[in-house]
């Protein structure tokens, strides 16, 4: 008897004969899905990950000295405060269980805010990455741009109507 597992695609459940992924239905996904395992098999090889931490995450002092305050205990216990503050729900879209705990005013912008609570705050994953690129275009953070001369905005609010008309 064949080996055969679960289509992959959401809400299917015909089964399929190893190797493939999904059904017959669904087999247009199969070439993307291939595609994202081997980035991911790319991303756990030991040379990749050390051209990331050297040339991505350590890039200069500033970037070196940010990571390693993430690494540190004064993160963490800023981190459980704010968790255990918001009780793990997302202050820009109300998503419970949220784990991440991310700057208002981004730390590239201003690094004497990164160990400010009421800097601090719980957010998802989704958000965190529509954040993520107003804070590039907003601020100017991340690789290659340049930081711009803008007001800061603290106020959560202020920023979710923001991140929506980008």
């Amino acid at each position: 008897m064949p080996r055969v597992r679960r289509c992959r695609y959401p809400g299917c459940h015909t089964m399929v004969k190893l190797p493939d992924h999904y059904c017959r239905e669904h087999y247009e996904h199969e070439a993307e899905y291939l595609a994202n395992r081997q980035r991911w098999a790319r991303s756990s090889d030991k040379s990749y990950q050390h051209k990331y931490n050297t040339v991505i995450r350590n890039r200069n002092s500033t970037k070196q000295n940010q990571y390693q305050f993430y690494r540190s205990r004064q993160w963490q216990s800023l981190r459980r405060e704010v968790l255990d503050r918001d009780h793990y729900v997302c202050r820009y879209c109300g998503q419970p269980n949220s784990s991440t705990v991310d700057h208002v005013v981004p730390v590239e912008y201003d690094d004497t805010l990164k160990a400010n609570v009421a800097n601090l705050a719980t957010i998802c994953r989704k958000c965190h990455r529509l954040k993520t690129d107003w804070e590039h275009a907003w601020y100017g953070t991340g690789q290659g741009n340049e930081l711009k001369v803008v007001e800061e905005i603290r106020d959560v609010d202020k920023i979710v109507s923001m991140m929506k008309k980008e």
